[in-house]
């Protein structure tokens, strides 16, 4: 039903983005843009970038506009392409995740954070300072995929078709989008398996992974223990620089 190009940040292949549009569009998809707005240096620079898709009927234009994308309001590239993208008639909206924090209220025990922030990649390293944890024993399940009916999968440039950033079902370059689908086995999978058994508190049981004690949430375990095992299965956990590497 959807196609979106998001990132990452999708403008760094413009013209691919551009004919990937063109494409979908055809083909009968809603299209939606997910971007940073590096490139919006002025209003009539922007709106040139934006005019093929305002030209190509995009069904929807997200902008990310939040103090991780930009502190300086001054600077504030997302304002401009948000003014520009209104121009064009495009329907945009914009995206603010904020600092993970901790809700005092909630009860002892329980600790919840609230902020929309995922804890991997570099969230991993630069934003749970200071956070609440949980024992590694009790994050034994995803809370946010389904293994095992696929509703949606991310393809990026290198060919990599991700069911989660940087866990991937195959190559596409090397074997076909519909046969990497059709043949997906959730149960077989060296990552998925386990974590359908048991979350990430199960891949680290099922590869005698070396942890902490406690993390602040399936994310961030899930992680780190992938990170752990991006030798191992370099065909199921890339690119590489979704952990950091390279």
């Amino acid at each position: 039903e959807w196609i979106y190009f998001e990132g990452g940040e999708p403008f760094l292949y413009y013209p691919i983005m551009v004919e990937g549009a063109k494409l979908a569009k055809e083909n009968g998809f809603k299209v939606g843009i997910v971007t940073n707005s590096y490139w919006a240096t002025s209003i009539e620079d922007a709106e040139i970038w934006l005019k093929p898709f305002a030209e190509l009927g995009v069904d929807n234009f997200s902008i990310s506009d939040d103090t991780f994308h930009y502190e300086d309001e001054k600077q504030n590239l997302s304002k401009i392409a948000k003014k520009a993208s209104d121009n064009l008639k495009l329907p945009t909206m914009t995206i603010c995740i904020e600092e993970p924090v901790v809700k005092k209220e909630q009860e002892k025990g329980k600790p919840v954070i609230s902020g929309g922030a995922m804890f991997k990649g570099r969230a991993v390293e630069n934003l749970i300072e200071g956070l609440p944890k949980r024992p590694w024993e009790d994050l034994n399940e995803c809370p946010y995929e389904d293994f095992k009916e696929l509703g949606r999968i991310h393809v990026d440039p290198f060919g990599n078709a991700h069911i989660c950033q940087g866990l991937n079902i195959g190559n596409f370059w090397e074997t076909p989008l519909s046969e990497l689908i059709k043949n997906y086995n959730a149960d077989s999978h060296p990552i998925c398996g386990p974590l359908i058994r048991g979350g990430p508190t199960q891949l680290v049981k099922e590869f005698d992974i070396e942890h902490e004690n406690e993390y602040v949430d399936e994310c961030h375990l899930c992680f780190l223990t992938r990170l752990s095992l991006i030798d191992r299965f370099p065909k199921y956990l890339a690119p590489r620089q979704v952990y950091g590497l390279d």
